[in-house]
């Protein structure tokens, strides 16, 4: 029995050791572990600014696309308008082919009332003065759409969201130009319907 007493106390030497072998590794190993799970913690937070960033950078740019297309449809707006109220101005001026279709109709109506049988000077307002009356109103309506317009065009940067670029000065021009126009327009049309510039012919007697 006594020659296997050292064999048994050096197996449990053995055991033991192995067992706190064992046991360092697991706690070196645990280290590890919670130092590796710190790194990746700590590193989060930077990952998801760096994130974070790049999300608002992408959104500003999104942004100031959006706001340049909103400015460069505004101001193409703005110059189609301008147009719009020279040519209008033009048409104040010079008639439209509504205003002869509306002179016809109103001669037409007179040539029925006076068909009857009027005199001469009932004749002249009825065929002739409501024709020119009528071609004098479609004019002006012209003319105050062409001053409605241009108006717009040069108060319109006034309201609303301050544009990054002044409005173009070749679309104040023409605005300005569509106002004169049909401020002139307006009053040749005034003066043409109460018979102020050219009166109706008048009859003896």
């Amino acid at each position: 029995m006594n020659p296997k007493t050292p064999e048994a106390v050096a197996d449990g030497e053995k055991t033991t050791d192995e067992t706190e072998t064992t046991s360092v590794e697991k706690a070196e190993q645990q280290d590890r572990d919670e130092t590796g799970r710190g790194a990746v913690t700590d590193a989060d937070p930077a990952d998801e600014g760096a994130v974070d960033t790049d999300d608002t950078d992408d959104t500003d740019d999104v942004n100031d696309a959006d706001d340049t297309g909103e400015e460069t449809s505004g101001r193409l707006a703005a110059a189609s308008a301008a147009v719009v109220s020279a040519g209008l101005g033009v048409v104040a001026l010079t008639g439209a082919w509504s205003g002869r279709v509306a002179a016809e109709r109103e001669t037409l109506i007179g040539q029925i009332k006076t068909s009857s049988g009027s005199s001469a000077a009932q004749q002249i307002n009825e065929i002739y003065g409501d024709a020119w009356h009528a071609t004098a109103l479609v004019n002006g309506l012209f003319g105050l759409l062409a001053l409605l317009v241009g108006t717009y065009v040069l108060v319109r940067p006034a309201f609303g969201a301050p544009a990054r670029q002044p409005q173009a000065g070749w679309v104040r021009a023409v605005a300005r130009g569509g106002i004169a126009l049909g401020a002139l327009g307006v009053v040749i049309a005034v003066a043409m319907y109460f018979d102020l510039i050219v009166a109706l012919p008048t009859t003896a007697g």
